[in-house]
């Protein structure tokens, strides 16, 4: 019987959205670090980032496996909107300069920047997954203050786009 409780825990756990520890209102932590925009490397600073307006930081465990594929393709579509909407999208996960180049280019489509998340990056915006050496999918909106204002950690990419929009949208209301 406790294995089962156990199991059923767990499964339950799988299931459930991620928690990111950053809550709304927490000061977003500020970081340098080197980027990719359509294929071209530069030194990537959150700060200087938000002084052009609010930035959804999105963190994606691998680039060029379906699901961040996907997230960065639906991200680049939607940049027109954010734009609108006075923000940035920047995409972080733990991959290497080499291949972050390319997937600026070929998922991303030159849209928005990726850059590289360090292991006390990840750690900072708590989005480490568990055994693995990268980060959960994890999507923050930081108003210009450098507030967190949103956070949505799902392992699916799915809402991520959608949801960070609406809030971006909100923002730009208040």
């Amino acid at each position: 019987m406790r294995r089962f409780a156990l199991a059923a825990l767990l499964a339950l756990a799988a299931a459930a959205p991620l928690h990111a520890a950053l809550p709304v209102g927490a000061k977003a932590p500020d970081f340098t670090t080197m980027g990719a925009l359509n294929g071209k490397p530069f030194t990537l600073h959150l700060k200087d980032q938000l002084k052009h307006g609010p930035v959804v930081l999105y963190f994606y465990p691998k680039a060029f496996t379906e699901g961040c594929t996907l997230e960065a393709k639906a991200f680049s579509d939607a940049v027109p909107a954010f734009r609108k909407a006075g923000a940035r999208v920047v995409g972080l996960s733990a991959d290497g300069m080499d291949t972050l180049k390319k997937f600026s280019v070929e998922a991303c489509r030159g849209q928005f920047p990726v850059a590289t998340a360090s292991a006390d990056l990840i750690k900072a915006y708590d989005v480490t997954l568990p055994s693995r050496p990268m980060s959960n999918r994890t999507s923050y909106v930081i108003g210009r203050d450098g507030q967190v204002v949103f956070v949505h950690s799902d392992l699916s990419w799915k809402d991520h786009v959608a949801k960070t929009l609406a809030a971006v949208q909100a923002l730009r209301r208040k």
